[in-house]
């Protein structure tokens, strides 16, 4: 076997995967710092390279971009405990062959190691030299860091995408980003909810329809695809379309023309389709409510969103971001504790990453900093409203009862998670005769 490169600077670490590596009878070279990278990479040519990304004042993407210099047939691993969607797209376009999230287990690296080896006569295409667009998905799990290798290898392509996974999980967020990173990234993108259009007018909204053809349709109307020729179309809730509108669909996507509601003859475009589900597609097709062939179709690239609760590891990461961007925006300086980061990754959050982002905007309005106390006291008036009542006062006051029991009687902390003045709460704990 040839010898490898090690690039990590957490003694620990370097240890337990240069040990790993020996057993296996890999000779490595193991440095903790990018300058003695740069040394090891100026003198040798290795055929892979394993590396960390922030290191010191340069980071594995350096050291990725030396080794292929050095070797354009290097294959060049990189790990790292903050993943971002940036740093994925930085290493894709500089030839990595893989990524791998920390904290791993030894048989992951030792596997992309082994596939390194299996493709080491493969070489990559030069990658695109262009700006990365603002950071849009937050989180550096490894099911968050393999959303990102998918979007970073679909997003140039025109492949069809569907994406799955319960609401709240950021589908939407997953669609425009692929935009963002293709080559349509100048040309629209068109969400459309087909759950909230009647089945009766969800062909003419997508197609378009002529003058007269049917009730109300008193002049020409340009439907979603011809709309965003050239760009993409983000069919959301594409589990909820009729089963003899998904023909029409299928047609579509096999042949990309259009034929306007009342329309004589048919027209091309150029719309990739993007499409998101919180319905589980599959059983779907093995019950006859979907159409198996329109499956085939959109399965091209399948992206499945991990619920929040799956992924507790980027509980503190959005918390953060969240707190920082309604602080900017509400002009606040709310601080995030750690019991109250603590408290968050201890919820279960059915409602996903849209569920916390709404209690982060809460909290930061409300609250003078989020910790376990102001978590649990939201967490609490957030579940009340869920429950059946018969009165408005009748949910007024089990509001303030379960408002008050969280914060322990303390009326202050409590009118001020209740968005009121403190004596208005005194008012109506009189009226309650508390």
């Amino acid at each position: 076997m040839q010898r490898l490169l090690l690039v990590e600077d957490d003694p620990a670490l370097q240890f337990t995967i240069l040990t790993a590596l020996e057993e296996k009878g890999y000779a490595v070279d193991a440095v903790s710092t990018t300058g003695e990278a740069m040394e090891r990479l100026s003198d040798t040519a290795y055929p892979i390279v394993i590396s960390d990304i922030y290191i010191d004042e340069r980071t594995g993407l350096d050291v990725l971009n030396e080794a292929r210099r050095k070797d354009p047939h290097c294959s060049v691993i990189l790990m790292t405990g903050r993943g971002t969607v940036e740093t994925v797209m930085a290493a894709t376009r500089g030839g990595m062959f893989d990524y791998i999230a920390k904290p791993f287990d030894l048989d992951v690296m030792l596997e992309a190691i082994e596939r390194a080896e299996a493709s080491r006569t493969e070489v990559e295409d030069e990658a695109r030299d262009e700006e990365l667009p603002e950071s849009q998905m937050i989180g550096s799990s490894p099911g968050m860091v393999e959303i990102y290798k998918t979007v970073c290898r679909a997003a140039p392509t025109d492949a069809t995408v569907i994406l799955e996974g319960e609401t709240g999980t950021g589908k939407e967020l997953v669609a425009r980003m692929i935009h963002s990173l293709s080559l349509r990234a100048t040309q629209p993108f068109v969400p459309v909810d087909c759950g909230s259009i009647a089945p009766s007018l969800l062909e003419s909204e997508l197609f378009g329809a002529m003058r007269g053809a049917f009730t109300g349709a008193d002049r020409d109307r340009v439907g979603v695809f011809e709309a965003a020729n050239r760009g993409t179309v983000f069919l959301d809730e594409i589990g909820e379309i009729e089963l003899n509108f998904q023909t029409a669909l299928l047609r579509f996507l096999e042949g990309h023309e259009i034929r306007p509601v009342g329309a004589s003859r048919s027209k091309e475009v150029d719309v990739r389709v993007i499409a998101a589900t919180n319905r589980d597609l599959k059983r779907m097709v093995e019950e006859e409510k979907f159409r198996e062939d329109l499956w085939f179709r959109l399965n091209t690239v399948r992206i499945f969103m991990p619920p929040l609760r799956e992924r507790r590891s980027d509980i503190p990461l959005l918390a953060r971001f969240y707190i920082n961007k309604y602080n900017a925006r509400y002009r606040r300086e709310v601080k995030l504790m750690d019991s109250g980061v603590r408290a968050l990754q201890d919820y279960t959050w059915p409602g996903n990453v849209r569920q916390l982002q709404h209690m982060m905007e809460r909290l930061t309005i409300l609250a003078a900093r989020v910790d376990s106390d102001t978590v649990h006291s939201a967490l609490t008036v957030m579940e009340s409203r869920e429950k059946s009542v018969d009165t408005l006062a009748d949910a007024e006051e089990d509001q303030i009862r379960r408002v008050l029991a969280a914060t322990g009687g303390n009326k202050s902390k409590a009118a001020q998670l209740l968005g009121i003045e403190r004596k208005t709460l005194y008012r109506k704990l009189e009226r309650m005769k508390l």
